[in-house]
């Protein structure tokens, strides 16, 4: 019996499935790619502000909830999502309840045409590259991720349909009690 990569296989063959296996062996990031779920810690991030100067970071919240949800001008559910979740913020005190955006645009023109459209009392990173969301092993488009005070993830909301925001609201009323 041959092996996968015996001598009759060509030699670039080898050699790329070689460098494959090295890269992953290498270069595999155990934070990308697996679903942060309830009751794991939020993993971190610092980002650049889209509107304004300087950064923000998940940290900066630490002490309130927060409610982080990652979205794209070019997702259809964001148009029904981010004018939900900006109705939602004003439910909850300031002191206590925070929103904290991840937009995931290549280019931060087109999310500041967004919500010139659409305008939002809360913050978004600009994350162009899509390292975020990947920390979080993002699957779909909207997601938001329900923190505690303590930075543990207590929901997640895939996508974004009429009638979800009494559940998020519901699960909101929960972690803040």
């Amino acid at each position: 019996m041959t092996s996968p990569l015996s001598k009759r296989t060509p030699k670039r063959a080898r050699i790329a499935a070689l460098a494959a296996l090295l890269f992953s062996v290498f270069c595999f990031d155990a934070s990308v790619g697996f679903a942060v779920e309830p009751g794991k810690k939020a993993p971190n991030f610092r980002g650049k502000k889209l509107e304004g100067q300087g950064t923000l970071g998940l940290s900066d919240y630490r002490g309130k909830v927060v409610y982080l949800d990652f979205w794209a001008s070019w997702c259809a559910p964001c148009l029904k999502a981010v004018p939900a979740i900006e109705e939602l913020r004003k439910e909850f005190p300031e002191s206590k309840f925070q929103v904290l955006a991840v937009n995931v645009d290549k280019k931060a023109k087109k999310a500041l045409k967004f919500l010139a459209k659409h305008p939002v009392g809360y913050p978004s990173v600009a994350n162009p590259k899509g390292d975020i969301p990947g920390k979080f092993g993002l699957e779909t488009m909207p997601s938001s991720y329900l923190i505690d005070q303590n930075g543990v993830v207590r929901y997640v909301h895939k996508g974004f349909r009429d009638g979800d925001l009494e559940e998020i609201r519901k699960e909101v009323k929960k972690v803040l009690r």
